[in-house]
Order: C-alpha cells, then structure tokens, then sequence
C-alpha cells in the first residue's frame, strides 16, 4: 500500500508555497510570530525573547528513536532541534538547547540538506523541534528541499505557546502536529515560563492545529501519517493541572485526540532551586495523572511502559 504524499507538495506545485514563505519572512521585519510579539526587526539582525535573528540556529539532527510509536516506526523520527526558544521553561529538559543555545546558525540551503538527509536515511517524517520562533526559515528551506525531492511528511514539535495566526500560515504544510500542554494554571506558568497568558494561546493553538489535520491517523504499519498528537509533561505537586487539561482535550477538541501523558520529568535547569519543582514525579503522582485522562474520557493514551527511579 503507498503511503500518502505529503500535503506540501500540492501547495508547492500550484505555487501557494511561495507566497507563504514570502509572507512569513515578511514578518521577521516587525516580529509576532509568537505570543510574545516583540516587535523586532529579525531580518536586520535584532532579536527578541528567542534572541533569534534573521537566520535559524540547530543544535543537532539526526533519526530519533525515542519519540512515540507512531512517529519512530522502524527507521526513526527524523528530528532537527532548534536551537532557543520563545518559551524558555525553567525547567527546560533540553536546557542547553534552549537556555544556552547550542547550536549553528543556519542557512535555509543548509536547513533543506538536513531534512533532505533525513529522508534519504529512510526517516518517516521530519521532527521540528522547538519550530515556533524559527517558522519562516522552516518553509524557505522547506521549499529548497523539495526542489531536491522530500516527500515526507512534517512534523510540528512545539511548546504549545503558538499564535493561530502564524500556525494559518502553515495550514497544508505541516501534517503532524505535537504541541505541548504545559500548564493550566497562570501562576505556574507565570512562575515557570513567564508566561501567564500559557493556557489562552495553548488552548486556542491546539484548536487550530487539530481543525487544520483531526485526530492522529496512523496506518497500516502503525505509522502516523497526519493528525494531531498532544503531550502533557506531568509535574511534581500538581502544578501542571493535568485534570483540567485532559477534561479540555477530551471535551474541546476530541475524546480521539492521542495524548502522551509523560513521567520524565526531573528536576533540571532552574528547576533544582525551586522546592515546588525540585524532585521526580512519584509514580502515584503519574498514576493519577493516567487516571485523570481516562476518566476524562480519552481514549487513545500512549502505550509505551513508564519505568519510576527512587525520588
């Protein structure tokens, strides 16, 4: 059975491609690509809250085996990350990606090679992730690559603090979506993220990104070909308000939707000086935190075992 072709290629061919890279770096000269809307002038070098300038950064790309099922498949998730972000969690677990910005910075020709070798190591799909500050460069390489053949599906791999505006822009471009759920409460996203506005933007971005690709289709060989898949970082304490996020996933958006509801967390970054926030998940913690989703109605929960280490 043929897989699908990547929604991308028919807005390449009838040129709507084009326009939407036009647009998007229009709009690094006046930046508000996130909610953060800084206002700076990208394209001549200024940087906001991401401190990203006109040209991407990456830390690293590779296939990448530890992500869900339906994205690994048996040749991996073909994943870029890219370096900063626009959210900057203390507790980031990828810390020195995004606080201390490791990485090169980027030319669109040297993004587009990166997917195209991914694609050629027989990836399923290209993994951006942490895409929000950088997506303009993503379609300009984006369009490079497919010059030179990609034709495999994208992947939206974000924090959850997108605009609708700059996720339109992507509408028929990317086909997977995997957004974050952080937080539901403003006093711990404000605490931890600086954002106290988290849970309006994530609620209205997760909304967007399912009307544009459903719920998470995946075929015959267990392989996710469009949809939307939505993780949920469970917290020490409470503090990610996991009951109320599982009721909104389940009542707003489908009770199809495929949630990771996720243990990993550990006390990183800024994270260890924060005693709310400085120690694992207990796996009764983690417990509730599956209960709450399956109580909420969801039922497509990821299947992977979670294994629990002494606090």
């Amino acid at each position: 059975m043929t897989n699908p072709a990547p929604s991308y290629l028919k807005l390449y061919h009838d040129g709507t491609l084009t326009t939407r890279v036009q647009t998007a770096l229009k709009l690094l000269q006046h930046c508000e690509l996130c909610p953060r809307r800084c206002g700076v002038d990208r394209l001549a070098g200024e940087t906001g809250y991401c401190r990203t300038g006109r040209y991407a950064q990456v830390a690293s790309f590779s296939p990448h085996f530890g992500e869900e099922s339906p994205l690994v498949g048996r040749c991996g998730s073909g994943t870029i990350f890219i370096s900063s972000c626009n959210l900057l969690c203390t507790f980031c677990q990828n810390f020195e990606i995004s606080h201390q910005r490791e990485g090169q910075v980027v030319a669109p020709e040297h993004l587009a090679g990166m997917m195209l070798k991914l694609a050629q190591q027989g990836c399923h799909n290209i993994n951006f992730v942490t895409p929000t500050h950088v997506v303009p460069q993503i379609l300009e390489g984006l369009s490079i690559a497919i010059d030179h053949g990609l034709d495999v599906p994208l992947v939206y791999n974000s924090s959850g603090y997108d605009t609708v505006e700059t996720l339109q822009l992507l509408d028929g471009i990317f086909d997977i979506y995997m957004p974050d759920f952080k937080f539901w409460d403003t006093e711990w996203s404000a605490r931890f993220c600086n954002a106290p506005d988290y849970q309006e933007w994530a609620t209205a971005a997760i909304k967007e990104m399912h009307r544009q690709v459903g719920d998470l289709k995946i075929n015959a060989q267990g392989i996710a070909e469009r949809g939307l898949l939505v993780r949920h970082l469970v917290m020490p304490n409470g503090v990610a308000g996991t009951t109320a996020i599982m009721d909104f996933l389940a009542r707003e958006i489908s009770p199809n939707t495929y949630v990771n509801v996720m243990n990993q967390y550990r006390p990183y970054g800024l994270a260890v000086k924060d005693s709310t926030i400085n120690r694992r998940v207990s796996e009764q913690e983690y417990q509730e935190a599956v209960d709450a989703a399956r109580h909420a109605g969801l039922k497509r929960l990821d299947p992977r075992i979670r294994f629990f280490r002494s606090m």
